[in-house]
């Protein structure tokens, strides 16, 4: 697992901020998956987040552990058009009852491009974790 994977996973809740206008928005998560080399992330094609990601692809993801070492993950959202990611994330996840044919909800999967990631100290230097 990556570095930032393993962050991620340490925190168990992190945040995603994404831009609404010139309102900023943010909203926690706590799935990711790990594969391809990519740390994939997931929204419902009905919320929100997923159309102000289409609008503005340009997000942050922040974690914070109880370390007090906190993540600034920060890039491209770029959707995946491979669907077995998202089949793959709703299964390890636990959110067929949200996302199946019954509800006709989607998991758009998607992860970071021409991203920066840094893992900083509460009192210190960020160290980069790309």
């Amino acid at each position: 697992m990556s570095k930032i994977g393993e962050f991620l996973k340490e925190a168990g809740v992190f945040f995603l901020a994404t831009n609404n206008g010139e309102q900023p928005k943010l909203r926690p998560l706590g799935a990711f998956l790990e594969k391809d080399g990519k740390i994939i992330f997931g929204v419902g094609d009905f919320k929100d987040v997923y159309k102000q990601l289409c609008a503005n692809p340009l997000c942050e993801i922040a974690a914070c552990k109880q370390d007090g070492h906190w993540l600034r993950y920060t890039g491209k959202a770029v959707f995946e058009s491979d669907s077995s990611y998202a089949d793959e994330m709703i299964k390890a996840s636990g959110l067929e009852g949200i996302y199946n044919d019954s509800t006709g909800n989607k998991l758009m999967a998607f992860h970071l491009e021409d991203a920066k990631a840094v893992d900083i100290a509460v009192m210190g230097e960020g160290e980069s974790l790309l």
